[in-house]
């Protein structure tokens, strides 16, 4: 049996707050997304004393709203760019194949050519030269297919809209479930983790930062947390961040719409995702278990940034692209889930936001605060480890350097040997092994806690009604285990019933929520509480996605009420 890791339950987290007030950190994480996991955990591991703070949950926005996709970006070779592709085919091979090979797999794609001539060598050499800078670590190599050979791997496609076919590989990854498990790692090593905890003020001594003011949305106090040095990691918030410290920072952050939709999987006949180029940006339809997620629209937002709505416009141009391909076309009534996330885009360098660079920046605005933002999820881990240098600077002893390339993330260690035996477990556990099988790619080999908890209580192994491709024990051990402490957290991120079943998780919810009342100790009325609110949050949702525009969706996405805070403002 693996040795049990920290958990991530209510109360490791008021632990972890009483624990930031009570001593000084050396490093203080504001955001919970992968940049600011990812620095949590560099910063415990080379030995200093860490807090993490988020106001909402882990990867609650940019990071659990990609394409799900790790890779270098083609686009960015195109761009001349070789400098980040290579970085994040590096990082690309060590999550694939070393941190994270419980949550991340290779997935195929094919790239359909449309010109006889010239577009197969050009195409040809770009991919072959993206093969080699990514060493083909942890991917197969790419393959050039004839037009009836790209047919038989994607048999939906329109006759018409190729001639031929380059097929290559990236990798793919559960953003969400991999930010909270980069998290739960730190906490592993002893960082201080606490979600719910928003920013409202910096303590300063003269001009320099020595900490924050933290408030518990959970309860309504408020924290004095003191640190040598914090890091504010907060995507698009960090523009946000910058101005309680007062002024403009070296850089300011620029939101770019990423809108997808989900579509259940047969309604498109493929064994391989697909990508081509669209006028603004790039159409992926990506294979997602049973699933297709076809994204992604690139553009400005200067709206809400805690909830970016996808309106029908950005809907219909992804049906549109998509059709454009597919044989049998996809219409509203397909869709199963819609999501729109907002990238961190370094601001000034281009007008147009598809053209903004995916590098990273890390600066020091004022003694004390570093910041860090730009880049792309699947070089987190870079991003994480710069900040971090900056850190360790500036503090009067010597630092080690980051040894996070060689930290598996939790659930890794020795998956590879669970994986294979996974028979065995299913047969001691007395469930299916395909049940076994769908936790090891979630959890790894903390796989073994969940079938315990079957062990325990046998109705934990029955499906989650209304969706049936989850367990009822993965949402018992969101609360338990995963930092989940509202319903929105378990059916949106833990697992992703709200974008994976056509009525949005609605006919879950209650269900849900009585599993995990007893664990976060919630009452009927609080679980009234907690399903009005997540059925509040689909309902404005769902008009969002049938209004005409940005202006319109926004001002519809904003008709739900805030969950966070319900506790503080029942307690006043």
């Amino acid at each position: 049996m693996p040795e049990q890791v920290a958990r991530l339950d209510p109360q490791s987290r008021e632990q972890a707050l009483e624990g930031m007030a009570a001593e000084e950190l050396d490093v203080l994480v504001i955001g919970g997304g992968v940049t600011g996991a990812g620095a949590a955990l560099d910063a415990v591991t080379r030995g200093l004393r860490v807090g993490l703070v988020e106001a909402r949950d882990y990867a609650a926005g940019t990071s659990s709203r990609s394409s799900k996709l790790i890779h270098g970006g083609l686009r960015y070779l195109e761009q001349l760019n070789f400098a980040l592709v290579r970085e994040a085919l590096h990082e690309r091979s060590l999550i694939l194949n070393r941190l994270a090979p419980h949550l991340a797999r290779p997935v195929p794609f094919i790239y359909p050519l449309q010109h006889r001539i010239w577009e197969r060598p050009y195409v040809g050499s770009g991919i072959l030269l993206y093969d080699s800078m990514g060493g083909r670590h942890g991917v197969p190599g790419h393959r050039h297919l004839t037009k009836r050979q790209a047919l038989r791997a994607f048999p939906s496609l329109r006759k018409d809209a190729l001639v031929g076919a380059v097929q290559y590989y990236d990798g793919q990854v559960d953003d969400a479930r991999h930010t909270m498990m980069i998290a739960r790692t730190a906490a592993r090593y002893g960082a201080l983790c606490a979600t719910s905890a928003r920013v409202v003020g910096f303590l300063r001594e003269g001009d320099r930062v020595v900490g924050a003011e933290v408030e518990d949305l959970e309860t309504g106090r408020t924290h004095q947390v003191r640190a040598k040095t914090t890091i504010n990691a907060a995507g698009v918030w960090t523009d946000e961040i910058q101005e309680m410290v007062g002024g403009r920072g070296q850089f300011n952050v620029r939101a770019s719409k990423g809108v997808h939709i989900l579509v259940p999987r047969d309604r498109i006949h493929a064994s391989t995702g697909i990508i081509s180029r669209t006028e603004k940006s790039v159409l992926f339809i990506i294979p997602w278990d049973t699933h297709w997620i076809i994204g992604t629209t690139d553009t400005d937002w200067h709206l809400d940034l805690a909830h970016p709505a996808a309106s029908r416009s950005d809907i219909e141009y992804l049906l549109d692209h998509a059709n454009r391909l597919l044989a049998t076309p996809l219409t509203h009534d397909d869709i199963t889930g819609v999501y729109a996330g907002l990238r961190p885009l370094l601001a000034g360098e281009s007008e147009a936001t598809s053209q903004l660079s995916r590098e990273h920046a890390v600066v020091s605005p004022v003694a004390g605060l570093v910041m860090v933002a730009g880049g792309k999820y699947t070089t987190y881990r870079v991003m994480a480890k710069d900040a971090v240098d900056v850190v360790a600077h500036a503090l009067p002893w010597k630092v080690p350097k980051s040894c996070t390339d060689s930290v598996p993330i939790v659930g890794a260690d020795g998956f590879h040997a669970a994986w294979n035996q996974r028979q065995a477990r299913a047969d001691r556990a007395g469930i299916h092994v395909a049940w076994v099988e769908h936790l090891l790619r979630r959890y790894g080999t903390l796989t073994d806690e969940l079938l315990e908890l079957i062990g325990e209580n046998r109705d934990l192994g029955e499906p989650i009604e209304g969706a049936p491709e989850y367990l009822r024990v993965e949402a018992y051990y969101a609360a338990l285990a995963e930092g989940a402490l509202h319903l929105d957290d378990v059916l949106t991120r833990r697992t992703r019933i709200s974008i994976e079943t056509f009525d949005r998780g609605q006919s879950s919810a209650r269900h849900v929520a009585e599993l995990v009342a007893p664990v976060l100790g919630w009452d009927s009325k609080r679980v009234d509480e907690e399903v009005e609110h997540y059925l509040a949050r689909v309902e404005a949702e769902l008009q969002s996605q049938k209004e005409p525009d940005d202006q319109t969706a926004d001002a519809a996405r904003l008709g739900a009420p805030e969950v966070r805070g319900l506790g503080s403002r029942r307690a006043s």
